[in-house]
């Protein structure tokens, strides 16, 4: 089955420039507004802004269904692990893999 990249989180230095910014180009505002993260939503795309990046490049995210069994399956296709599975909130579970020439995506599960 494909998947679709559902979430693009861009690294920010100053969140609350950014969130000026990206409100302006998106034509909408953040339906997340948090120190630590801020999310917009356009349709069914989401896209992020992160001021605590380890990333100097925006990540795109795949909605998974088991987070644990697709993290391996990429681990076992040669990925390797930049972030660990970790709760962002309220059931949510996020990972960081990179592929073989450094390029970092991310794997998101609902609760």
């Amino acid at each position: 089955m494909a998947q679709e990249i559902k979430l693009i989180v861009y690294p920010v230095k100053d969140i609350e420039t950014a969130k000026k910014f990206y409100s302006k180009f998106l034509g909408v505002d953040p339906y997340v507004d948090g120190l630590y993260y801020v999310g917009f939503r356009i349709g069914d795309q989401e896209i992020g802004l992160d001021p605590n990046s380890i990333s100097p490049t925006p990540i795109g995210y795949i909605n998974v269904e088991n987070i644990s069994t697709y993290l391996q399956d990429m681990v076992d296709a040669g990925a390797q692990i930049v972030e660990d599975i970790k709760d962002v909130g309220q059931g949510l579970q996020v990972a960081q893999i990179k592929d073989a020439d450094g390029n970092i995506l991310g794997l998101r599960q609902f609760p």
